[in-house]
């Protein structure tokens, strides 16, 4: 479960922007829902690749930040015991409401809370993205994501780089060219893109710093889609693109 658990939170606070998720688990799925709620620049869904039993249910899972000091903690690294518990909705379902932690001596505990199914559903909406035709899809490379670290360094006052192909290029641009400006080519790809749209930088940053592989698509229709890999879920970050 600890496995399970530190994925979500570097897949989700990780990010910076989350720190709340919606869970959705059924016998045969386990599904995470969420979106920056202050800025609106990502909403993720995202798929265990194998249910987890003990996630049947509706409920969130808020102040991920608490959740994430709580696993990193030296006494529950080995031989911790975690356990989920369970309590009754109104209409009678079980439902999980918490992660008790136990360290190997039984003398250190912490109780994690989790959001009841109804607290959840009003705070937290479910975001489903329409349909789009994807002009540039491409799998990032640790050398493109580094240069854009870079780009990212060079114009730190940036809140938002654009995309553009040319030439049988995705190219990403920063600043402004009446004053200061870059860019380079972060991949070759075969498709092509006619609108030159624009993208948070901190967030895309995060998105591609985080473990697993990636896959980064773009469209005209104005939105971008982010997918990682963990190994054990895949997480689809989708960017609605920013204005200048």
């Amino acid at each position: 479960m600890r496995d399970y658990l530190l994925d979500i939170v570097q897949h989700t606070y990780g990010l910076g922007v989350i720190n709340m998720i919606k869970v959705t688990g059924t016998e045969d799925t386990t599904s995470i829902n969420a979106f920056d709620q202050q800025t609106k620049t990502v909403v993720l869904n995202a798929e265990f690749k194998k249910a987890l039993p003990d996630f049947i249910g509706t409920f969130g899972m808020p102040n991920l930040d608490r959740l994430n000091t709580i696993l990193n903690l030296p006494v529950y690294k080995e031989d911790a015991t975690i356990t989920v518990s369970t309590q009754k909705e109104e209409d009678g379902t079980e439902v999980p409401s918490g992660v008790t932690f136990v360290n190997k001596d039984g003398d250190f505990k912490n109780n994690y809370r989790f959001m009841s199914t109804a607290v959840i559903n009003d705070q937290l909406k479910n975001v489903k993205m329409k349909q789009v035709k994807w002009g540039v899809e491409i799998v990032p490379t640790a050398a493109s994501i580094q240069k854009l670290k870079f780009q990212t360094q060079a114009h730190s006052d940036a809140t938002a780089f654009s995309s553009k192909t040319e030439g049988g290029e995705l190219k990403f641009f920063f600043g402004d060219a009446s004053s200061h400006a870059g860019s380079f080519t972060f991949a070759t790809t075969s498709g092509t893109l006619s609108k030159q749209l624009y993208w948070p930088v901190a967030v895309v940053n995060s998105i591609l710093s985080l473990p697993g592989d990636k896959t980064f698509k773009i469209s005209d229709e104005g939105v971008a889609e982010i997918t990682v890999d963990s190994g054990l879920a895949l997480y689809k970050y989708m960017l609605p693109a920013q204005t200048k």
